[in-house]
């Protein structure tokens, strides 16, 4: 929407623009017609000066003349070159060169004032160049107004210094009138043509940005097909073949340890292109959101290290943390969306061990001479040309020499590029072939604040009261759902009882005590809101039920869940991690209301 505003603000401005231009090159235009003009009625006015008793004075026009042509064509040639694209410069160019003109009119003028009996006819002939003037300057008004003016002058001046020329200087007078009414009603009519030219093109230049658009978006469309249906079929099929051994179907014994890590790897693949490109796709919209605020990067960074330790190790690779004393110290913070820093760093260290074969990845954070943070991950993976590392950063595109058989969708990087810009800040990169690349995340830091511990990514870590063991209602009419979110909750520690729908559900918390109640937002007959509600009109206990309402993603739906009574809100598909702070939210807000309700 601000981008459509700012167009539509900027529009006035071409079209200003474009007038001025538009006035000025019909004008140019104009000029070797002028030139004609005058060539043509010189021999008249030869002819006509030939009976003055002054013909010497022709003499002086004919070198006026010359210079005049001579400027003429000077200024054809000048405005033909790169120079005349500034406006400022070529309407003075217009403005010399008519007045030029102007000054023969008033040489002439001057030469048939002491003509003796020529006099009206040579002035007469003066104002009729006058008019010649007027009408070649009506194209654009400031020349019009300077010109034609200077140009009657001359004429005027002579007829009506005589009073026995009082007749023809009226008439001259009135000639004059009368081309200026023409040349300024032309003028109006040219500035509406030259308006709606200029309305033109802001039109097509809109279109032809529109269709680029579209064409921009229809490929990436294609794009995002193509890499999830590559993706996503071979994922799949990998999984299906380990599950239907598991079922002990065609035969087969049952899976290996490594056929299941091989399966989990491959749903934790998928699960992380379908999560980028979703990103991605919401990011290229404009739709997607960061909550910038103080954050630990150095903790962060730590985290993702300790995390990824294990995998650099079975690859035979060292992953190192180097911190400056001072960041160590928690003195200062970045600003940013911690969850999107995050991404962004795991990321860049994930592909840093996943494309190197030998050697080290080293992570690095730093107070730039800007006033900035920047951490850098290093590696000594096979490097990238100049040519490799701009396509790297494009969306879909993967460089074939280094990702051939790792899979991904060739998005992490250009998400991560557009996450680091809303953020406030950048993400660079320098890389050589055979020798490794560096991956530099910049974001704006605050020495003075402090920044927030990020989050724990593994349920082991978790703090002991979240691990607390609880008694938990699940109503989900989805069997997939149903039994991953139980998968999630036993591996948590706590007891479920699972109810197929939102009635089965309100009958349990009725008669059953339970620690917490997470229901499903949308499922058939009662669904997640009036579920909710109907709880909350429970008398005792039961009505005080902590409830988490798990949605699909739609803020609408969460709105109604949380307006229904529900105590937090968790979004599909469900973590470890996310299904632990949501447990750890809805309880300890359900005991903040009691103990408001009970002081």
């Amino acid at each position: 929407m601000s981008s459509n505003a700012d167009s539509r603000r900027a529009a006035p401005l071409r079209g200003g623009a474009s007038f001025s231009h538009q006035s000025l090159e019909a004008q140019t235009a104009l000029l070797p017609y002028a030139l004609a003009a005058f060539a043509i009625s010189l021999p008249v006015y030869v002819w006509a000066g030939s009976f003055a008793p002054n013909t010497a004075w022709m003499t002086a026009s004919f070198a006026l003349f010359a210079i005049a042509c001579g400027a003429t064509y000077a200024a054809v040639s000048w405005l033909k070159t790169e120079a005349a694209a500034d406006l400022g410069r070529r309407a003075r160019v217009h403005i010399l060169t008519g007045l030029i003109w102007a000054g023969c009119v008033a040489q002439i003028a001057a030469f048939a004032h002491q003509a003796g009996p020529m006099r009206e006819p040579l002035l007469m002939m003066a104002t009729a160049a006058a008019v010649v003037c007027i009408f070649f300057t009506a194209p654009w008004l400031p020349s019009l107004l300077v010109v034609g003016a200077a140009a009657a002058a001359g004429p005027l001046i002579a007829l009506f210094a005589h009073p026995e020329s009082e007749g023809a200087a009226t008439l001259a007078w009135g000639a004059v009138a009368l081309a200026f009414a023409l040349a300024l009603i032309l003028n109006r009519i040219l500035r509406r043509q030259f308006a709606l030219a200029s309305e033109r093109e802001v039109l097509i230049a809109d279109r032809a940005g529109k269709v680029e658009e579209a064409s921009r978006l229809a490929q990436s469309k294609s794009d995002l097909v193509a890499t999830l249906s590559h993706e996503i079929r071979n994922g799949l099929t990998g999984v299906a073949h380990v599950l239907a051994s598991a079922a002990g179907r065609n035969g087969r014994a049952a899976p290996s340890r490594e056929q299941l890590s091989a399966a989990l790897d491959a749903v934790n693949d998928l699960i992380a292109v379908l999560n980028t490109t979703l990103d991605s796709e919401t990011a290229e919209a404009g739709r997607l959101a960061v909550d910038i605020r103080p954050i630990d990067a150095a903790a962060l960074v730590r985290d993702l290290v300790l995390l990824n330790r294990p995998h650099a190790a079975a690859k035979g690779l060292e992953l190192t943390l180097h911190v400056p004393a001072e960041l160590s110290e928690g003195r200062g913070a970045a600003l940013g969306d911690a969850t999107r820093v995050r991404q962004i760093l795991a990321n860049l260290i994930g592909n840093a061990i996943k494309f190197t074969v030998r050697g080290r990845v080293e992570a690095r954070l730093e107070i730039t001479e800007a006033g900035r943070l920047a951490v850098e991950v290093a590696d000594t993976g096979p490097g990238l040309s100049p040519e490799e590392l701009s396509r790297a950063f494009e969306a879909f595109h993967r460089v074939e020499r280094t990702s051939a058989g790792v899979p991904g969708a060739g998005l992490g990087l250009s998400l991560s590029r557009q996450l680091a810009r809303l953020m406030h800040g950048e993400l660079k990169a320098s890389s050589a072939p055979g020798v490794g690349s560096c991956f530099r995340l910049e974001l704006p830091f605050d020495a003075t604040a402090s920044g927030d511990t990020p989050e724990f990514e593994d349920a082991a870590a978790l703090p002991a009261q979240d691990r607390r063991k609880l008694r938990i209602l699940v109503a989900e009419d989805d069997g997939l759902n149903a039994a991953m979110l139980r998968a999630v909750l036993e591996q948590l520690g706590h007891q479920i009882v699972h109810a197929a729908d939102g009635r089965r559900a309100t009958d349990l918390a009725r008669v059953c005590e339970f620690d917490l109640a997470m229901i499903d937002g949308r499922m058939p007959g009662l669904d997640g809101p009036q579920a909710t509600a109907e709880i909350r009109r429970f008398e005792g206990a039961a009505g005080r039920l902590p409830i988490i309402a798990v949605i699909g993603g739609d803020a609408e739906e969460a709105q109604e869940c949380l307006e229904a009574g529900a105590d937090a809100v968790l979004r599909k598909p469900v973590t470890v991690t996310a299904v632990a702070r949501a447990v750890a939210d809805a309880t300890a807000r359900s005991g903040q209301e009691a103990g408001r309700r009970v002081a």
